[in-house]
């Protein structure tokens, strides 16, 4: 598959020029994979080599490879509606205006500071984003990405299934797609370190993110470990067989269509990020990131996916240069995924 030659060439760039200090990648086209591990697994304290099947924090993919899976496994199954007004499950937050697919799409207006937000606990964390949030005017007229959202989500899933979002996600998701080392608890030996922190030290194994550290297993925004062939496992079976026909194909469909109630053309479907291919026909392919440096674009027409792990706040988050590159990356890859069409 030379006509990646220029994305492959710009990945391993990254690892040189010391953007990021080690990548994983896959990039499937049917039948035809190349994948790759090089650089380092983390540079500090100590400097160690990046390995094969090793598990990266993935961030805010937990939303779209577990959150958004098991609403939709609840709305097949006639348990909650889109539609239905945020406060039907979750009656602490006053506002029956947001929707839950407000929540999906990041339109809710959903907002609020919460003082000294990561001293409280997971009770008074929670309590807080339920009462202390208010409803901007951006409801339904913007696109506003927050993790609140997903929050919502996780405490919506334990309301209706009556357990932690994350073992609900393990049971319903993670084991039945036979995701190897997919976990929210991992063997912090076997994972790729993220930041480095005056009060938390060399974060490894435990969620880099502040709220999902707090809430642990009540998070349905982050707290997700998974290697390369986790993902890899994922992004086929979503696009390929309905996620091994969890979903239906109307579900599936969804994820690859504009579900906001915004008019005119806008960007979000169930979770998922919309692009249009460079492809005559300009249909849509899903995409989403990690805080941590984690990436996935998958398109479902062409059967092709690009998956991109590295730990690019390692040792610290303050990385502007790799969001950049990420950028030019991602149009890279979607030049030369057009090629021999």
């Amino acid at each position: 598959m030379n006509k990646y030659d220029l994305t492959i060439t710009k990945l391993h760039q990254m690892v040189k020029e010391g953007i990021v200090p080690g990548v994983s990648y896959l990039i499937f086209d049917g039948n035809d994979t190349i994948k790759g591990v090089t650089g380092m697994a983390q540079i500090y304290p100590d400097v160690a080599k990046l390995k094969s099947n090793m598990l990266y924090d993935v961030a805010s993919l937990t939303k779209v490879v577990g959150t958004v899976p098991v609403i939709a496994m609840l709305v097949q199954e006639g348990k909650i509606g889109l539609d239905d007004p945020v406060n039907k499950y979750l009656p602490e937050f006053s506002d029956g205006r947001p929707t839950i697919r407000n929540l999906l799409t990041h339109t809710s207006g959903i907002a609020g500071y919460i003082p000294h937000r990561n001293e409280l606990n997971a009770a008074e964390l929670k309590k807080a984003f339920l009462t202390r949030m208010h409803v901007e005017d951006s409801l339904n007229r913007q696109i506003k990405y927050a993790d609140v959202n997903y929050l919502y989500l996780g405490w919506i899933i334990e309301r209706i299934c009556n357990d932690p979002v994350q073992k609900v996600i393990t049971d319903r998701v993670l084991k039945p797609l036979n995701m190897p080392t997919a976990t929210f608890t991992p063997d912090p030996a076997k994972c790729v370190p993220t930041e480095i922190q005056a009060k938390r030290g060399i974060i490894k194994g435990k969620t880099h993110d502040p709220k999902g550290y707090i809430l642990g297993e009540h998070c349905g925004c982050a707290g997700l470990f998974a290697s390369l062939e986790d993902l890899t496992i994922f992004s086929r079976a979503l696009i390929e067989t309905n996620l091994n026909n969890l979903l239906s194909s109307a579900m599936i469909d969804a994820f690859f269509r504009d579900q906001t109630r915004i008019p005119g053309s806008h960007t979000r479907s169930l979770g998922w990020k919309l692009f249009h291919a460079q492809s005559p026909d300009r249909h849509l392919l899903i995409s989403h990131t990690g805080f941590t440096g984690t990436w996935m674009v998958l398109d479902r027409q062409a059967d092709q996916g690009f998956i991109v792990l590295t730990n690019r706040v390692h040792p610290s988050a303050k990385n502007q240069e790799y969001l950049d590159a990420r950028d030019n990356l991602f149009a890279i890859y979607l030049n030369e995924k057009e090629k021999n069409l």
